[in-house]
Formats: C-alpha cells, structure tokens, sequence
C-alpha cells in the first residue's frame, strides 16, 4: 500500500497495547528524502456498521468516548482481530453489529468501502458496511461492560439529518458512512 519514494529510515515504540502502538518515526518520503519525524498511532483496521431497520430507520449507539470527554451517537464499529482477509472484514462486521446493539442480519452486508480516519497521526484503515434487514435476536442486551455502551436506539432518516446539522452525530465513521451511502445511492436527502 506504500507509494512509491517512501522509506523508514527509523522507528522507536512509545507505547504498546493490545489496541494501538506509539510510534517515533523518522520516514524518507518523495519530497523529504533526508527524512521527517513524524509519531504515528499505529492500530487494526476496523469496521464500522450503518444498520438500517425494515422500517428504514438507522441503529445508533450512545457510548462514552473517554479521550473527547462525551457521550456521542454513532454507528457500531469494532477493530479487526488476526489476519485482515474479506472472510474476518465481514465477521467482524456482524459480530460489531451484534455485540453493540442486540441485533443482526442475515442478508449480506452491502460495501461502503473504506476510508482513513485521521490519516495525520494514525494508520488505523475502516471499512463501511450497510446493514439491512436487521432485526433484534437479544430483547435483553446489555452491552459488554468494557465498551461504555450506554444506549442502542432507532432514530428514523429525518432525526438522522437533523442530529447531523444540528452536530449530534460527529464522529468521522457515522459521517463517512452516511456520506457514502448518500455518494452511493443508498441514501438520499
């Protein structure tokens, strides 16, 4: 995936976790050949699930985001264990689905495709899904405790924009999805 003109010359780990890696990283690249130093946040590839009801309304949760210091809405999405093929992309997406909101589908997730979230300080590389004909499997879902789920709610496509012009929904992966379903067709205002 690294174009062509672009080097490390070194790298030293800062941090190192289960979910992401520190970096210090000096890097050659096509107009710096001498090098830049640069920290970087390395961490899985992640997915992150737009789940539409029959009823065309969109899933979201409210979770705790402890580095911003808020609770926001937004969609489901979970990082990329082991090897990333197009076999764990897709379990993983079912698994998010599940394991955030007490629903799932059985109808192939549709590809929104992928996107960099912050590509100014983190490698981390998502991949969008729509999920449809979701449907609830645990009435009593209670979301695992490690992951600040406070709440999964429907809000239908109206409150969707209306929380996105009033600056409800915020997050760069319920963003990049809503804007790729609008892009792709999947959507319109």
């Amino acid at each position: 995936m690294t174009a062509a003109g672009w080097r490390e010359i070194n790298c030293d780990v800062c941090v190192d976790s289960p979910y992401l890696r520190v970096m210090r990283e000096c890097v050659a690249t096509p107009t710096r050949p001498d090098g830049v130093e640069w920290m970087v946040v390395r961490r899985k590839q992640a997915v992150v699930v737009a789940p539409r009801t029959d009823a065309g309304g969109f899933l979201m949760i409210c979770q705790e985001r402890v580095p911003i210091r808020c609770q926001l809405w937004e969609f489901p999405a979970g990082q990329i264990d082991g090897a990333v093929t197009e076999e764990t992309i897709h379990a993983t997406a079912h698994r998010e689905l599940a394991e955030e909101t007490g629903w799932r589908t059985t109808d192939p997730m549709v590809s929104l495709g992928n996107y960099w979230p912050s590509a100014g300080f983190t490698d981390e590389y998502c991949h969008l899904f729509l999920a449809t004909g979701v449907h609830r499997f645990d009435t009593e879902h209670r979301p695992d405790q490690s992951e600040m789920i406070l709440e999964c709610r429907e809000f239908a496509l109206g409150e969707i924009w209306t929380m996105i012009a009033d600056g409800v929904i915020c997050d760069a992966n319920s963003l990049a999805a809503i804007a790729r379903m609008v892009a792709m067709g999947h959507l319109s205002r």
